[in-house]
């Protein structure tokens, strides 16, 4: 074996730690923050206080999972993505101890603030690690995807079982205790990055115009409200929905299998459009996503009964796909080097969208039941997808362009 051969099953020994430790890390971004949700359900009884006192708790969290990524990304890019990813671990895991041992709700909402504080560090930070070790390559992208939701399905069900049999602060110490093993893990396994900061690219793969690129990030910032607005009215909405209009007297257990039947056709989509986009422009597979969203969410205006169910799946399929191709097309028109930060203003918005679904939903279910909450929904998506469409007039003309070359500093 030549020293060329061997530095390079090295570099490909080292991509592949790498992707493995960013798959798990977003499976347990998710998982994390969905601990409180079910811990709370036992605590009613603990400290005397009713869920809506409780659940209040999480809010610092949350706030801090959008507005804390907007610093992530900044530091990750001008400091070191792997040690960003490694303080990730450690303080995920820090802060996870943390409100296992607090003493009180004041301490404890103080440490789920910590703990959404340092889990804002995995969306601008490792999805450029991960954009940057792939290539970009769908089927990569897609397959974090579905481990994130893998970490927002098993939340739940793994927390509910720990609190059960351990208690309720078990529940905080044991995924505590693998946040902090997998960080020393990640530190021995995968190397510095420091001095490649410098070789990072500074001009995308496809260059344009200065205008062009600010009508670009212009509609990106268009895409990334509308597609987390889509995302959360959605998947917040679904059981319920369901519940009202997919069938008459059928049993909560019934509302539930349903609503994950339609999740995992999410998630099958998700995996396919990541195959896909190595066969099709990815604009244009952006559009198509988003077009299929727009239909599924009208459809289901109108639509009750198994029809209901098939729109919602259509829109499902488009709300998870439009996920993965999101991330490529912004990667194509985005510098490896300031790529964290424009990643972390794009899951900023869409994180911070959260709250503000949740609160139309109310709004809109109060004044016109889910006839006015689905319309404004499909309103929303044909913004979404009118968005892509311009994208994919512009860019299709550079797409054909050559990058332009920077000189090494």
């Amino acid at each position: 074996m030549t020293a060329a051969t061997a530095t390079t099953d090295e570099t490909s020994r080292q991509t592949r730690i790498s992707i493995g430790f960013l798959n798990w890390a977003h499976a347990a971004d998710h998982y994390v923050l969905l601990i409180y949700p079910t811990v709370v359900i036992g605590l009613e009884a603990v400290y005397a206080k009713t869920y809506g006192e409780l659940i209040a708790l999480s809010t610092a969290a949350f706030l801090a999972f959008g507005i804390f990524s907007l610093p992530a990304g900044w530091l990750g890019d001008h400091w070191s993505r792997r040690n960003m990813m490694a303080l990730f671990w450690f303080g995920c895991g820090g802060s996870l101890f943390a409100a296992g041992l607090a003493p009180g709700l004041i301490s404890l909402g103080i440490a789920l603030g910590a703990l959404g504080m340092f889990a804002a560090i995995y969306h601008p930070v490792g999805m450029a690690m991960l954009i940057e070790a792939s290539k970009a390559r769908g089927r990569t992208l897609a397959f974090n995807g579905v481990c994130g939701n893998m970490g927002v399905a098993l939340a739940a069900g793994i927390t509910a079982l720990i609190a059960y049999y351990l208690g309720w602060r078990a529940a905080f110490f044991v995924p505590g205790a693998i946040c902090i093993l997998s960080g020393i893990a990640y530190l021995w396994l995968v190397e510095n990055d420091s001095h490649g900061k410098a070789a990072r690219k500074s001009s995308p793969d496809v260059r344009l115009s200065r205008t062009s690129t600010f009508i670009l990030f212009g509609l990106f910032i268009i895409i990334a409200l509308g597609a987390g607005m889509a995302f959360n009215v959605i998947t917040v909405a679904l059981p319920k929905l369901i519940d009202e209009r997919a069938g008459q007297g059928i049993s909560l257990v019934a509302v539930g299998s349903i609503a994950t039947a339609v999740f995992v056709v999410g998630g099958i989509a998700q995996l396919a459009v990541g195959r896909l986009v190595e066969w099709f422009a990815p604009h244009v597979l952006f559009v198509a996503v988003t077009l299929m969203l727009f239909i599924g969410a009208a459809w289901a205006v109108v639509a009750t009964g198994p029809m209901l169910l098939v729109a919602l799946a259509l829109a499902m399929a488009g709300v998870y796909g439009q996920v993965t191709v999101n991330d490529i097309v912004l990667a194509r028109y985005t510098a490896d080097a300031w790529r964290g930060r424009v990643y972390a203003v794009r899951y900023f918005l869409v994180f911070v969208t959260a709250g503000a679904a949740v609160a139309t939903i109310a709004f809109l279910h109060e004044r016109g039941g889910f006839d006015l909450v689905l319309m404004v929904t499909a309103g929303i998506c044909l913004v979404f997808f009118l968005a892509t469409l311009g994208l994919a007039f512009m860019v299709s003309g550079a797409e054909a362009q050559k990058p332009v070359a920077v000189p090494a500093e």
